[in-house]
């Protein structure tokens, strides 16, 4: 069994999630439940849960400041929000499972499950430590941190650091400059999809590049591009519109 925490301030939202813990997630106990931020901090310090739902808008303060508040976190968290405002692509960047209202039962399983496996393996800490510094900075992609799941848990490296995604199979290696290359359990077009939006560009079915190591692209009938570390790459013919017109949207001056 999972020991587990809920904070919901709405009595409404705290019946709906209880319930359906009960009915689809056996392996879930609820040990407490909290309405606010303080008496949440006393719950979990007092007895020290596995797993907690925590809504992110709660009285006099976000869940997120609560959590800067605290000093260790041995737990996991499921964040709710009803709210989707919120820096949705920090959440996904840091590896830390969100659920939006109304709430999905098989999301929500599927979360569960998530959560378990990371508990038996003790895998949690990083990706709460990223969530909250991404949140700080939504608008600085390439100050951002990503979180790479592996089989033994996840490693934090920096968006800027990455050159290139290569796909190896259901799996994906991300090369960096002067360091060995790290191997993600998640596929390369799960990090073309959220990595879009940071200057990340798929350029053939085999590679994604930083944007920003890009020094060189040499014509041909794909062509190929060349990194800052002096690596090239091929650029697909399919493909090659598509990195031309988002290489230009990222040196402007191009235009």
């Amino acid at each position: 069994m999972i020991k587990t925490i809920l904070v919901e301030d709405e009595p409404r939202g705290m019946n709906t999630l209880r319930n359906l813990l009960q009915e689809y997630c056996p392996e879930v106990e609820v040990i407490a439940e909290s309405m606010d931020t303080e008496d949440a901090k006393k719950q979990i310090a007092s007895l020290q849960p596995e797993l907690v739902f925590m809504d992110i808008s709660l009285p006099g303060k976000t869940s997120f400041e609560m959590l800067k508040e605290m000093r260790d976190i041995a737990f996991e968290i499921i964040f709710v929000t009803a709210h989707h405002q919120y820096a949705l692509q920090a959440f996904r960047y840091s590896a830390v499972d969100y659920l939006t209202k109304p709430l999905d039962e098989d999301l929500l399983a599927d979360a569960v499950r998530r959560a378990a496996r990371k508990i038996s393996v003790n895998a949690g800490g990083n990706n709460l430590e990223t969530l909250l510094h991404n949140l700080q900075c939504p608008n600085a992609h390439h100050e951002m941190k990503l979180c790479i799941p592996s089989l033994k848990g996840f490693q934090v490296i920096g968006l800027k650091d990455i050159l290139y995604c290569e796909a190896s199979g259901s799996y994906t290696n991300l090369h960096f400059a002067g360091q060995p290359p790290v191997c993600s359990a998640r596929p390369i077009h799960e990090y073309e999809e959220m990595l879009s939006r940071s200057n990340f560009v798929r350029i053939h079915k085999s590679y994604l590049v930083n944007l920003s190591h890009v020094k060189e692209y040499l014509r041909g009938e794909g062509g190929s591009v060349v990194l800052s570390n002096n690596q090239e790459i091929e650029v697909s013919r399919r493909k090659k519109e598509i990195f031309l017109n988002e290489i230009k949207k990222y040196y402007r001056f191009l235009q």
